[in-house]
């Protein structure tokens, strides 16, 4: 049982994935958007958690993993490529919305081709967090190692296409950053692993503290598009209902409170991040509201289901509990959520347009 509730917790960060996706799909490889004059996105790369790995878990003695069926039911092939979905997260229609490429690899991924390089790769793990005991905890990339990967990245895209082209590269791309979920959910209220050390508005500081020194670091690095979305209604996710939702399931107040007053804290942050780092566009995305508004009012969106998820009984099912002995549902675009933590490529897609309409002209 404990596994199960740790588990659980680890991919309620798959909430704040979905939020990723809501921003990200503003483009598309026959450019839905059309971006300003003399502006150009040469790739995407994104950092953070399950919302937004493509596949770098799958190289990691971890349990939090999901290349296997049904993972990509709905992927070309259905293929199970370590995405925790049925078929493509944000990052993919991101990059396919701004008509850079269809897919964008994991960076770990052992057949990664050096010209991908150029348009962008992922460095996110599944279940890792703001604060460094969250990735511990389930054995993932840290944000300090995915930054390590980063800086590896520059030195052999520096070799591949030199020095000035590797500033342009790294200073037009566009950087999503997702994460926050498994820290509240899972080390904060299911594991108790920081509730003797802090209280909610003290670890929310230790949150956003860490996302702070984070965006420095990259942009120290040459990242001046920055798209850090914001923690989801994590309480309102499958697996949160199940395990703190009460007899009826309802959503968990004190995790979406929680995730109120880390959003809060972060905005506030960026505001006097972009005051004082030139020529930073760092956007704050919020995904709180748009994806409650998805949960709540379901049936405006097209979804039909949005307190279960597609596989297996949909209430606590995720990575290895949502298996091949898995049932699915007849039709994941019915459900907001495809398991217990993940949204549908389907609710994904279904966040775009108002986010971008909000967003896009903020990065230039």
């Amino acid at each position: 049982m404990q596994f199960l509730f740790s588990l659980s917790s680890f991919f309620s960060s798959a909430i704040v994935l979905f939020s990723l996706i809501a921003f990200v799909l503003f483009c598309n490889t026959n450019a839905v958007v059309r971006l300003p004059p003399n502006i150009s996105v040469p790739a995407v790369i994104a950092f953070g958690d399950s919302i937004v790995d493509t596949g770098n878990n799958n190289h990691l003695k971890s349990v939090v993993k999901c290349n296997f069926a049904p993972y990509g039911n709905d992927f070309r092939g259905k293929v199970p490529t370590g995405r925790f979905g049925n078929g493509k997260v944000p990052v993919d229609l991101v990059a396919e919305e701004l008509g850079i490429k269809e897919l964008v690899p994991a960076y770990l991924d052992p057949h990664l081709q050096p010209q991908e390089l150029k348009t962008g790769v992922c460095f996110a793990s599944g279940g890792s967090g703001y604060d460094p005991l969250t990735p511990k905890i389930v054995s993932v990339l840290s944000l300090d190692d995915q930054l390590g990967m980063f800086k590896e990245y520059i030195g052999k895209l520096n070799g591949i296409v030199g020095m000035e082209r590797t500033k342009f590269i790294l200073a037009n791309s566009l950087y999503l950053v997702v994460a926050g979920s498994d820290d509240i959910a899972n080390t904060y209220f299911v594991a108790h692993a920081r509730e003797l050390q802090y209280d909610i508005p003290s670890y929310t500081n230790l949150m956003v503290n860490s996302a702070s020194e984070f965006l420095n670091q990259i942009y120290a690095l040459g990242a001046r598009r920055i798209a850090i979305f914001s923690a989801p209604p994590i309480g309102c996710v499958p697996s949160q209902r199940t395990l703190a939702g009460g007899l009826h399931r309802g959503c968990a107040d004190k995790y979406n409170e929680a995730a109120k007053m880390f959003n809060s804290k972060l905005n506030a942050n960026i505001d006097s991040l972009n005051r004082n780092l030139p020529n930073s566009r760092i956007v704050y995305v919020d995904v709180y509201n748009a994806l409650l508004d998805l949960i709540e009012n379901p049936e405006n969106h097209g979804f039909h289901v949005v307190e279960k998820g597609c596989c297996g009984t949909g209430v606590i099912e995720v990575a290895i509990l949502c298996n091949s002995a898995s049932p699915i549902c007849k039709n994941a675009s019915d459900h907001v959520f495809w398991d217990s933590y993940h949204p549908t490529e389907a609710a994904y897609k279904a966040l775009i347009s108002p986010i971008l309409q909000r967003y896009l002209s903020s990065f230039f």
